[in-house]
């Protein structure tokens, strides 16, 4: 029995990779919003009802896919960081996380697209995706950490009007770094997929020509604008 389940959840495994691939081609011809499980189907030669029992819903199917870009881009972000060679130098871990994610965007645009472009008609992404989404965030946040532990952190200023967010994203997001820390790392972030989706959807055309220069410049000024200094050693 254990060989025969073994071999039913391997069939079941390389169907549904099969489902995703023709379903990220789809998205890739046609956009987010034309995906159809029907004519997925019909491309993988399957009848429509037995596609269903893999995903009972165009829905299930578009939640899989963006699971799947989120860990996808996650990953790279995660990697990018293992490897660092120079413990000291906090803000090169952060642009060469930056530069990861990047990378990964313009590598894969239409999975770039589906989590970042134009929302989905009729769409609406479930808790599930909340993990994977953080990846990338929680990877700029263990950087600061870093940075803090070796005190190459500079809190920046803090306005009174922005506090009680600031305390709250604090709360929420990393309780042991300073509010004012959190609020320029959220704000950081957003920057950092902004100047991605410039780049990914083309506003940069005919303005931009150095754009690797620009982008690794620009995300080196977000992280000394969240306080993120190279630590110093003493002798």
């Amino acid at each position: 029995m254990t060989t025969i389940r073994g071999a039913r959840e391997r069939a079941r495994s390389e169907v549904t990779a099969a489902i995703k691939t023709e379903a990220r081609r789809q998205l890739a011809a046609e956009g987010a919003a034309k995906l159809s499980l029907r004519a997925v189907a019909r491309e993988l030669g399957m009848v429509s009802s037995a596609l269903y029992r893999y995903f009972p819903s165009r829905d299930d199917l578009l939640t899989a896919l963006i699971i799947d870009a989120y860990d996808s881009v996650g990953s790279e972000a995660e990697a990018a960081l293992i490897p660092a060679t120079d413990p000291a130098d906090h803000p090169g871990h952060w642009v060469t996380v930056c530069v990861a994610v990047r990378r990964w965007a313009l590598s894969h645009p239409h999975e770039y697209a589906l989590l970042y472009g134009s929302p989905v008609p009729g769409y609406s992404a479930p808790r599930d995706t909340v993990g994977p989404a953080s990846r990338v965030g929680a990877v700029l946040i263990a950087v600061t950490r870093d940075a803090a532990r070796t005190e190459a952190l500079v809190v920046p200023t803090l306005s009174e009007e922005a506090r009680p967010e600031a305390e709250r994203l604090a709360a929420a997001l990393a309780p042991d770094l300073p509010p004012a820390v959190v609020l320029r790392l959220v704000a950081a972030w957003s920057q950092l997929f902004g100047l991605v989706s410039f780049e990914v959807f083309g506003q940069f055309h005919r303005l931009v020509e150095d754009r690797e220069a620009l982008f690794t410049q620009a995300v080196a000024q977000l992280a000394e604008d969240a306080g993120i200094r190279r630590q110093v050693r003493g002798d």
